[in-house]
């Protein structure tokens, strides 16, 4: 094997944040490679082993490192860098988040170490000179009924066992070796954790490098002596999404489902979110749902934040599913709500200059580009992103309306071909539609973002739904395009508009819904691959195992993190919005018979069902069927805080998007299935 390996440490209380050889330290640490032969079916095995030879007691971080020789490292710790992160590209933006660079500069750092529930899956990956390296270990520690110590890896043996510490991982480029020639990239796992060089709580809340303490370093009595192992991954690769084949291993070899609650079922699950948007959402004067919901402190009522937006964090993505829920409930009142808010959208935010919609209002209630958002972007203009996905929502509501009660709808049908049909006009000559565009001409400004490819998913949507192949050919350039560029190197960035262009998971969910409906009207085979494609690496966000957290509500109620995504490496909490590609999942599996991805379907329809509020209060706020948006698997965006000060594991307020997220993932087709699981 071409890997080296090398055992470094840091001691609790020395001087210097130096890692030094671990016999220094007083570590006799040992390796033999067992079975396997590195592909993900048969990957290495390593065995280690670490005893203290000191006369004293020991406490530190001891860091195992895996080096492989460098060209061009791209790596891959899932959920949290990909690549470089967007290592070449300008620091100087408002949002911070963890970048590869040869030279440190805050955000960027030539290595990193981060606790491993950081991660989405308990695993680090490079891709270099067309080889995938890598491994998958323990995230944590667990205390054995016997009392020993041993790295949890989802076995029977652990079972009752308590937590005892998290596990650490690390990534690294441009490092060297005594007596070696050439310079190497490294992936590392640490018994202890660092989150260093810096500390990412938010994309604006960055905390130096803590010393260590007795929470994240890992103690060894004299003469203590302890094992544990590596699955090492080397095999061929002819792009980094042949890094697919691996997550897989990693999902099945520690795959917990979500927990499950008595009683509950899709059609309850959908029943209590749609209910509680629209009886403490609704803003009836307005015709519109309310962003934020909270309990007023007096508890004289509640408190709206409107946080008005046409669609993505309001609007459209709230109306949509609460009219699917409401046409399979059979809730007429529910219904004509919902409709009320999309009329009132599509009607108030035409731009007659541009030909394309205005996404918010402002504060006199005059149409505006200016949302929330709008200071964090490079430039003005309509956002193609909220463009694309109101057309795609309109589209779907025409379609909701017309297949299950026979009702018509044109205004919304010509709302959505006006949007497709403009944007078609603006794609470069490559393919790609622009990520902003002229608020007065409706002229693209500026390209470089996969968050543009919402107008592909409204294009491909409009022409499975319409049959108007006219520009079809056109449609699969663009999507070879989005392929090529964003997919199959396994870095989709520029989804969200208030990320500096982050990695993220929100991109390809519009891809996969395109992809999906590209393949239905042409059944080309190629489209089942990319879509594969696709799906793994919004898989390499999503959660397969229960992260234990110790933080309330979540660590009180038992909350599972399987099943849930990673929103970016700028924001890292999960967010509920991968639950709305449900449907894709299920076709993919329906089309291939890959019972990988229908086990990872099933993982998000049970973690939506067990993520709000099933009773009064139960997450400490609101009502039963609230849900907000965030939740804390880790320290990052722990900012949320109790009346006494105490900090909070989730958000506070009943957020309409992210429970319409769950809503819309629950009433498609899996709930047609019925799930015995669920069900």
């Amino acid at each position: 094997m071409p890997l080296q390996i090398c055992a470094v440490a840091r001691s609790l209380g020395q001087s210097t944040e130096e890692y030094s050889p671990a016999a220094s330290h007083g570590l006799s640490v040992r390796w033999a490679w067992g079975e396997g032969d590195g592909s993900p079916a048969h990957p290495h095995a390593l065995e280690v082993s670490v005893r203290n030879t000191a006369a004293g007691d020991w406490r530190g971080v001891l860091h195992l490192r895996l080096l492989a020789p460098q060209d061009s490292p791209r790596f891959f710790l899932p959920g949290f860098l990909y690549g470089t992160n967007g290592g070449e590209r300008p620091l100087s933006v408002p949002h911070q988040f963890p970048r590869i660079r040869g030279e440190r500069d805050q955000p960027a750092s030539p290595w990193w170490m981060m606790q491993a529930n950081r991660l989405a899956a308990p695993a680090a990956f490079l891709y270099d000179r067309g080889r995938i390296w890598g491994f998958s270990a323990g995230p944590y520690w667990v205390r054995t009924a016997d009392g020993r110590r041993r790295a949890w890896t989802n076995c029977p043996e652990e079972a009752g066992a308590e937590f005892d510490r998290f596990a650490g991982y690390s990534c690294a480029v441009d490092c060297t070796l005594p007596g070696q020639a050439g310079r190497f990239a490294a992936l590392g796992y640490t018994l202890g954790y660092e989150n260093a060089p810096w500390h990412f709580i938010q994309a604006r809340r960055v905390l130096e490098r803590a010393p260590l303490s007795e929470e994240n370093t890992f103690p060894l009595r004299a003469g203590e002596e302890i094992s544990f192992r590596l699955m090492v991954y080397d095999y061929p690769a002819g792009a980094e999404t042949e890094l697919g084949p691996a997550l897989r291993a990693v999902y099945a070899a520690y795959h917990q489902p979500p927990r499950t609650i008595a009683g509950m079922t899709v059609r309850r699950a959908a029943t209590d979110l749609a209910e509680a948007i629209a009886r403490d959402a609704w803003l009836l004067e307005e015709e519109c749902y309310s962003g934020f919901v909270r309990e007023r402190p007096d508890g004289t009522g509640f408190a709206y934040n409107r946080i008005p937006s046409l669609t993505w964090t309001n609007g459209l993505t709230v109306a949509v599913p609460v009219l699917s829920a409401a046409l399979r409930l059979g809730r007429e009142e529910m219904r004509a709500q919902a409709i009320a808010c999309i009329d009132r959208l599509l009607r108030s935010s035409r731009n007659g200059r541009s030909g394309l919609p205005y996404e918010t209002v402002d504060a006199a209630g005059r149409a505006s580009v200016r949302g929330w958002w709008f200071d964090g972007m490079r430039t003005p203009g309509h956002a193609v992103y909220l463009s694309g996905q109101a057309a795609f929502y309109a589209l779907k509501a025409w379609h909701l309306e017309r297949t299950q009660r026979g009702c018509e709808h044109p205004e919304w049908l010509a709302f959505a071909r006006g949007i497709v049909r403009h944007l078609a006009g603006q794609r470069n000559s490559d393919g790609e539609y622009p990520f902003i565009c002229s608020e007065q001409t409706g002229a693209a400004l500026e390209y470089d973002a996969m968050g543009s490819c919402w107008a592909l998913a409204a294009a491909a949507y409009y022409c499975y739904l319409t049959g108007d192949r006219e520009d079809l050919d056109g449609l699969l350039a663009s999507e070879r395009h989005y392929y090529r560029t964003y997919v199959r190197r396994m870095e989709c960035y520029g989804g969200p508009l208030d990320t500096d262009k982050a990695v993220d998971s929100e991109g390809v969910l519009a891809y996969l819904r395109a992809v999906r409906y590209l393949h239905a009207v042409t059944g080309e085979t190629e489209l089942l691959e990319h879509m594969r494609d696709g799906l793994e690496y919004e898989f390499s966000f999503r959660f397969g195992y229960c992260v234990p957290i110790h933080v309330p509500p979540l660590s009180r109620l038992g909350w599972s993190t399987s099943g849930g995504s990673i929103t970016s490496v700028a924001n890292p909490h999960i967010h509920p919005m991968s639950c709305t590609v449900t449907d894709e999942l299920l076709y993919y599996a329906a089309q291939t018979g890959d019972g990988y991805v229908a086990s990872r379907a099933r993982d998000t329809v049970l973690w939506g069902c067990q993520t709000y509020n099933t009773r009064d209060g139960e997450y400490d706020y609101g009502r039963r069927g609230w849900m907000s948006e965030r939740f804390c698997y880790s320290p990052g965006l722990l900012v949320e805080r109790y009346p006494d000060g105490a900090l909070a594991s989730a958000w506070f307020a009943l957020m309409p998007w992210a429970a319409g997220s769950v809503l819309e993932g629950l009433t498609g087709e899996a709930w047609e299935r019925q799930w015995q699981e669920s069900e």
